[in-house]
């Protein structure tokens, strides 16, 4: 962690791409004080020391530390912000500062009020939401109070300490910062959404229990059923229109066609012998 005091400028020696990352070598004048594996913010971005020697000391920069800061655009011979990290004793001169680089923002103007000067940095839109007026800010790596803040761009004022210290005082109008907000207002705010989504569940969770509620409450509407229908007898099957199947054809059938059964069935007669007539004797 980080207060934003800046401890000292350094110089870059080297700048070597390395695919998407790249490893850069910066000359210091803590360097023997200095240990591999130690933490440094270089222009407000927390890197590891991983080489050492006299007097400078190198880093590696993965992919992302490149896409988020303005590191890998450094030139040879360029100055830098340093600052090693706050011992637990230490006083806080500035705020919580953890070397996390949000955005490179983009110097958009520089004035001199007074003994002081204003610089004016445009952010991504989505950024501005962590600013406040005189709240933090740290822009490459030191602190800052912000003094206005817009819909994509904020101010802060320099004081001539400041000016004299750090890299901020030869930051033109076009010259790229890396822009770290204030850790707290990003906690606060995950804290507010996620007590508005629970709010937002109960809520929902209520009105449906209300909704249950007067359902079970509201008089139950009468149903009326008609009665049931009684089985009807199977009608009987519509006769023919024809002379056939009328009744009066059907008793002429009977009594004619029934006879002649009978007679069928019953014996033939015999015809009965003639009498032999007898001649005179």
């Amino acid at each position: 962690m980080f207060t934003g005091i800046v401890e000292s400028m350094g110089t870059v020696v080297r700048l070597t791409r390395r695919g998407g990352g790249a490893h850069l070598e910066i000359k210091t004048p803590f360097t023997s004080e200095l240990q591999i594996g130690e933490s440094v913010a270089v222009n407000g971005a927390c890197v590891t020391v991983t080489e050492r020697s006299n007097d400078a000391f190198a880093c590696d920069l993965v992919p992302e530390t490149v896409a988020r800061t303005n590191l890998g655009i450094l030139d040879v011979g360029e100055e830098v912000n340093l600052e090693r990290p706050v011992r637990a004793a230490d006083r806080l001169g500035g705020h919580i500062v953890q070397g996390h680089v949000d955005a490179v923002g983009v110097v958009r103007s520089r004035r001199k009020v007074g003994a002081q000067e204003m610089l004016e940095i445009t952010v991504p839109f989505e950024l501005t939401r962590y600013l406040a007026p005189q709240g933090s800010v740290a822009l490459d790596g030191v602190s800052l109070t912000v003094v206005a803040v817009d819909r994509d761009r904020f101010k802060v004022a320099l004081i001539p300490h400041t000016v004299s210290v750090t890299t901020l005082g030869k930051k033109g109008q076009g010259a790229s910062v890396n822009v770290e907000v204030d850790v707290l207002s990003k906690y606060v705010e995950r804290h507010m959404n996620a007590r508005n989504a629970r709010s937002s569940i109960a809520t929902l969770f209520e009105d449906v229990a209300r909704e249950a509620e007067a359902r079970n409450d509201a008089p139950k509407p009468r149903v009326i059923t008609a009665p049931p229908r009684k089985a009807e007898a199977p009608k009987p099957r519509a006769a023919k229109a024809s002379a056939a199947s009328s009744p009066t054809a059907t008793v002429k059938k009977e009594s004619t066609v029934k006879p002649k059964a009978a007679a069928a069935r019953r014996p033939a007669k015999r015809p009965s012998p003639k009498p032999v007539r007898r001649g005179r004797q």
